[in-house]
């Protein structure tokens, strides 16, 4: 552990100006506001909209109440810090509380959108089995292993006598890197990034999945032929259920609508379009790429950063590289809200009509639904 002197820290706080303390306590002060409002208000959406009950939208609102975890508790003390001219006046223990909060925080949030990439693959490239297995007691299972193992990763720290420590440099409270020799913090380093490596490789496959079959041939549907409006050929079948919808058809239900029924109940209506449901799995599954994408580019200049310290011998890391690094870590608790409502046209509309009371007209859907 690095041994911090007086001089040093009275050298330190000498190059800190009014005007950067201003910029700090403005911008985490903005952040602290967007993380706890923005995540707060999705989360009320997600309970409060029964439309939004299903599987994706249960892990979204797992990684909201992390966001707030993180934001209402961990940043307040940053702030305090470095209002207080970086200095930690609440003990050894609040800190390592803080510390053990930020870290179960972020390998939550990774754990969490590597879980969520598996379930994209499997929403897009299984759908059946997805749309049959992943209830929210499976949802719910899911999210227990996923903070069961953020524990395990965050807690063995606090055990160690100095690994959470308080770190002016970065006015939190957080592992104390150390060299690679001492194997501290590196193993923890080296899991996080294996985490996200992975998270992206299952996207790939999955991009890779939806490009092949985008080159498969489309069906050709040949036209039945029609005597005196009796149909017969390959396609008579599907001319006879066109003609038995549009109120032309007479006698029995046409072969290919058997397992179709009308259904009178508005409440229960299910659309029998598997296309637009393959349409809504892709956009939900774009908005969780970009919320993985902006955790990879916020949070890797700090990894970066903390790498740095653990291998390089010499020079130590840029004071403003490390503020900047840092404080991009913080911003990451805000920008999923921002995420949600830009590319998820779904949560766009429950959010007006159920929070802001916006009610559009909409055109009916088929009352059409599959026994």
């Amino acid at each position: 552990m690095a041994n911090y002197s007086h001089a040093a820290d009275h050298s330190f706080l000498q190059n800190v100006s009014p005007l950067a303390t201003f910029l700090k306590l403005t911008s985490l002060g903005f952040i602290i506001g967007v993380g706890v409002v923005g995540n707060l208000l999705i989360s009320i959406l997600l309970v409060k909209d029964k439309s939004l009950h299903r599987a994706p939208y249960y892990f979204l609102l797992d990684l909201c109440v992390s966001d707030i975890l993180r934001s209402a508790v961990c940043f307040p003390f940053v702030f305090t810090s470095v209002k207080n001219g970086s200095a930690w006046t609440y003990g050894t223990l609040t800190c390592k509380v803080i510390a053990f909060l930020g870290v179960l925080s972020c390998f939550h949030t990774a754990f969490m959108l590597f879980c969520i990439s598996v379930t994209r693959y499997l929403a897009i490239a299984h759908h059946r089995f997805y749309t049959k297995r992943l209830t929210f007691w499976t949802c719910l299972a899911v999210i227990c292993m996923v903070w069961t193992l953020s524990v395990a990763m965050a807690f063995p720290p606090v055990l160690d006598v100095g690994t959470y420590s308080f770190i002016r440099e970065e006015d939190q409270c957080t592992f104390q890197h150390r060299s690679f020799r001492a194997n501290d913090s590196l193993g923890f380093m080296l899991l996080l990034a294996l985490i996200l490596l992975a998270t992206q490789l299952v996207y790939l496959k999955l991009i890779f999945f939806v490009h092949d079959r985008r080159k498969m041939k489309p069906v050709q549907f040949v036209p039945a032929v029609s005597q005196n409006w009796t149909f017969h050929g390959p396609g008579a079948s599907g001319q006879a259920a066109a003609n038995w919808l549009a109120g032309f058809g007479r006698g029995p239900t046409p072969p290919t609508l058997l397992g179709i029924r009308q259904n009178t109940n508005a409440a229960g209506r299910r659309r029998l379009l598997v296309l637009d449901e393959f349409k809504t799995e892709k956009r939900i599954s774009r908005m969780f790429y970009i919320m993985t994408f902006f955790f990879l580019a916020l949070w890797g200049p700090y990894l970066v950063a903390c790498y740095w310290r653990v291998f390089a011998r010499g020079p130590a890391v840029p004071g403003g590289y490390l503020t900047a690094s840092v404080w991009m870590s913080f911003a990451q608790a805000g920008v999923n809200p921002f995420i949600c409502i830009f590319s998820n046209r779904e949560l766009r509309r429950c959010f007006s009509t159920t929070l802001l009371y916006c009610r559009k007209s909409r055109l009916p859907r088929e009352p059409y639904c599959v026994i």
